[in-house]
This record gives C-alpha cells, sequence and structure tokens, in this order.
C-alpha cells in the first residue's frame, strides 16, 4: 500500500477538525503510526510571538526526561584537561584544534557539539559551518560550558531546541511512537512548560494560540488549549 493511500485510509477514520484532550491525541496518534519503522512523535506549537522582535525571539534547550529513543552523537571541544570526563560522560569526538581543522575539513559526524569557552575563539571559526546545521555551541543554550561531563550527560539523555520560527511556530520531537503514552506525555509537558515559562513579556493577548501532535507518516491533531490548563 503506497503511503498516501495509507494515510488516507487513517484519515478516513478521524475527524481531523476536531480538538483532542491530550491523553486521546497520544493514544490516538500511537494507534495509528503503522509504518513499517519506528516513527517519530512530534508536536507543533503555534504561539502569538513575532521572532522579528528580538524580545519575542525564543531560544530554549529543554532535556527530555524520557529520552528521545535515538543515540545523540555528541562532539566536545575542549582542552585536553577536559577530555577525560567528555570521554567518560559518553561523548563521541573529543578534541581541541585538532577537532576544529576536522570539522573545518567537513567531517561533521555528530548531533551536538559542545565547547569550553576558553575554546570559543577557535570554534567561532566554524560558525559558516556549524551555523546552518544548528550545530553552534551556544553558552544560552548550555552548549559552552566548562562543566562538560554534565553538558554531555544532559546531550545524551535527550535534548531538543525550541527555536521560534516564521509565523510564531515552534517545532518539536518528542518522542517515538513505541513509547508508551505516559512517556510521550512526559516529554510534552516538559516541552510545554518550557514554552509557558518563556513567554515574552511583552506579549499582548492569547500565547498558546494552537497545538498539534502527530507521528512522521501520520496526520495531525489539534490538542485543546483548554485541556492543557485544567
Amino acid at each position: 500500500m503506497s503511503k498516501n493511500k495509507r494515510l488516507n485510509n487513517i484519515k478516513k477514520g478521524l475527524d481531523l477538525e476536531a480538538q483532542y484532550e491530550l491523553d486521546n491525541a497520544i493514544s490516538t496518534v500511537k494507534a495509528n503510526a503503522t509504518a513499517k519503522f519506528d516513527e517519530s512523535v512530534d508536536v507543533v506549537f503555534s504561539l502569538n510571538v513575532n521572532p522579528k522582535h528580538q524580545d519575542q525571539n525564543i531560544r530554549e534547550i529543554v532535556s527530555m526526561p524520557e529520552g528521545l529513543g535515538k543515540n545523540t552523537r555528541v562532539a566536545v571541544i575542549a582542552k585536553a584537561e577536559k577530555h577525560e570526563a567528555a570521554i567518560s560522560a559518553g561523548a563521541e569526538r573529543v578534541g581541541a584544534e585538532d577537532l576544529v581543522d576536522e570539522i573545518r575539513q567537513g567531517k561533521v559526524d555528530f548531533d551536538f557539539c559542545i565547547a569550553t569557552p576558553d575554546m570559543m575563539p577557535k570554534v567561532g571559526q566554524l560558525g559558516k559551518i556549524l551555523g546552518p546545521k544548528g550545530l553552534m555551541p551556544n553558552p544560552k543554550l548550555g552548549s559552552v560550558t566548562n562543566d562538560v561531563q554534565k553538558a554531555v550527560e544532559n546531550a545524551k539523555k535527550g535534548q531538543v531546541e525550541l527555536k521560534v520560527e516564521k509565523f510564531g511556530l515552534v517545532h518539536a520531537a518528542i518522542g517515538k511512537s513505541s513509547f508508551d503514552a505516559q512517556k510521550i506525555k512526559n516529554n510534552f509537558d516538559a516541552v510545554y512548560t518550557a514554552l509557558k515559562n518563556a513567554k515574552p513579556t511583552g506579549v499582548k493577548g492569547s500565547y498558546l494560540k494552537k497545538v498539534f501532535i502527530g507521528s512522521t507518516m501520520g496526520p495531525s491533531l489539534e490538542i485543546s488549549i483548554s485541556s492543557l490548563n485544567k
């Protein structure tokens, strides 16, 4: 069966105009994640913000309490005295100027990059390579730090970056369809709480406009905002 035919068959059994309570939405997404691989479960928040305004350009890192169901490959750029701590925490790539040179030559085989503050003058030269990939270390996101062990451990547990995109949208992965419903809900709550706490003071009116949840190959369902506020 083609993916379009499968998706159309799924849609026939759903009311896509309805708003679902969170628990019902999660169970429905899981039940309809019938692809031949473990689909990602993703959420989209529509916020009443304008990312063109600096004070409304939300950017946060959230640790997923239940992980993301995948191995995050971590690179650490630090001087030699930090290497043992980074390796013991599970970092796949560890180095100093040598690692900077490898990245400059195009070897970017990692999903998350951590750097110590004293290496940032060198790392800053990699902006054109790491920036477009969303891998540039940033002190606000906890990826520029002297505590490389904790940073690696957090990255390995599973983290997502919440970043406002065009039209005030924030996308985030919150797990896999194979996760039990409670784990997906726990990860959703972590993202939801982080966004609520990041609400800009200058926002007028309702901050949260709409929320959708879906899987990689499944339809998106709208979550009732009123049910989230109970």
